[in-house]
């Protein structure tokens, strides 16, 4: 029979079975070898904080620890299409491979002394026993594996059901210690990993690498370079701090993403869609979107309104709720790919550019017909962080497109007027140069 045109899809339960199949022995099978491999080498180290002997042991908490095999498995059932449970599984099944991989590369042991327990919890930890040996320690694989699988459910739940999703989340990531699994290190590390694969495996659209390339421009191989220094350093110096030094790190591979970017990703490695980043980019890069915010508000904390430049269309810094209100504005353009904006009633597109890199004519094209059609819904404001370069571009680009310019020299001069900030280097100018006249001059039109 036909299915019906209005019929949404079932459930894709019969590849996430398969999934399953495939992940629960690889599971096992690759736990259990890198358990194996450092018992063998008789792993000692571990990496502990002195406030860590103060936690207690909780036996019952056993009882969410083991509740993440449950939810592992129901977690396929939340799919919604063969894209979900592929991306879903992909999660997975990288996490695996990396925590593995560090297990068997930087193999650390387990420090304390489990009580002994009874009853049902001793039980259950004689079950957990015959398998996870006191190693397999950063990343914690739980840790990992619980990030991806709370954004499957949290995803899937309103309300009181969200609620008690992240409240049951909450209670396995504190589980990993109270049942003297793990020490508090591998708690970030594997959220850390979690992220990373988050970040790899989005949940629509293409992945990060799908069209990475070695790119050509100069600005970027080089700015790549500078952001690749600054991780380095920032990463040695946690590094050097030891168990201080998880500040550093965080920040070390924020700024590693950022050159990856740079280097290879260009803005789609910022998964920035509808003025937010995912979740897996924006916790991962916190340290250096904080930055980047700090950074725009200090450089125009004496020019922080935006300016009119012509027929509704203003230039300006990334603006808040509270300003795109009072400014009375019903559209935003943002040319960000690094910083978030915020959500209003207003209509919004975003056209992310990498900061301090010339957009080529395709960009200034692109965002000279946006410009044209948001202008259309009332006031218009076209942003960037500062509102100095990548907007007043585009900005540029429409002037000159429209006939409201007829040269560069023109576009500029008139920017400058309202604000005189603005900075275009000959880089921008070229690009400029390139755009085709109009057929004839439209003036304030």
């Amino acid at each position: 029979m036909k299915r019906p045109a209005h019929a949404t899809p079932g459930i894709p339960w019969q590849r996430g079975v398969a999934w399953l199949l495939f992940l629960g022995p690889f599971f096992f099978l690759s736990y259990g070898f890198a358990n194996s491999m450092a018992a063998r080498w008789q792993v000692g180290t571990a990496v502990v904080y002195d406030w860590e002997r103060h936690i207690p042991f909780l036996p019952w908490t056993i009882l969410p620890y083991w509740s993440i095999d449950l939810f592992y498995g129901l977690s396929f059932l939340l799919c919604r299409n063969a894209q979900q449970v592929d991306r879903h599984a992909l999660r997975l099944l990288t996490a695996q491979l990396v925590s593995v991989a560090c297990f068997l590369l930087f193999p650390l042991h387990f420090s304390f002394e489990r009580p002994a327990t009874d009853g049902l919890f001793g039980h259950l930890f004689d079950a957990l026993a015959g398998f996870d040996k006191p190693y397999n320690q950063a990343p914690s694989l739980h840790i990992g594996l619980l990030v991806i699988l709370w954004v499957r459910f949290a995803g899937a739940s309103r309300g009181w059901l969200r609620l008690g999703v992240d409240a049951w989340a909450a209670l396995i990531a504190v589980s990993v210690l109270t049942t003297y699994q793990h020490h508090f290190i591998d708690i970030p590390t594997g959220a850390l990993v979690g992220l990373l694969c988050l970040w790899l495996w989005p949940e629509a659209g293409p992945t990060p690498f799908a069209h990475a390339h070695f790119s050509r421009s100069p600005a970027r191989r080089r700015l790549a370079g500078l952001y690749l220094l600054a991780a380095l350093t920032a990463g040695g110096l946690g590094l050097y701090l030891g168990r201080a030094g998880l500040g550093p790190i965080w920040l070390g591979i924020a700024l590693a993403l950022v050159a990856l970017n740079y280097a290879f990703l260009g803005p789609a490695g910022f998964q920035k869609q509808d003025g937010r980043h995912s979740l897996g980019a924006a916790l991962l890069l916190t340290p250096y979107t904080l930055a980047a915010w700090l950074n725009s508000r200090l450089w125009t904390r004496g020019h922080p309104d935006p300016d009119p430049i012509v027929d509704g269309v203003w230039l300006g810094r990334l603006p808040d709720a509270a300003s795109m209100e009072a400014g009375g504005f019903k559209a935003l353009l943002d040319l960000t790919a690094e910083l978030p904006v915020p959500r209003g009633n207003w209509r919004y597109a975003g056209l992310p550019w990498l900061d301090l890199v010339p957009p080529d004519t395709a960009q200034l094209e692109q965002a000279a017909a946006r410009i044209d059609a948001l202008r259309q819904h009332g006031p218009l404001l076209v942003c960037c962080a500062l509102g100095y370069s990548r907007s007043a571009c585009a900005v540029a680009a429409w002037l000159i497109g429209s006939g409201r310019a007829a040269s560069v020299d023109e576009a500029l001069a008139l920017l400058q007027r309202a604000r005189p900030q603005v900075v275009l280097g000959p880089a921008h100018r070229e690009a400029l140069a390139r755009l085709s006249p109009p057929p004839e001059t439209v003036g304030g039109a």
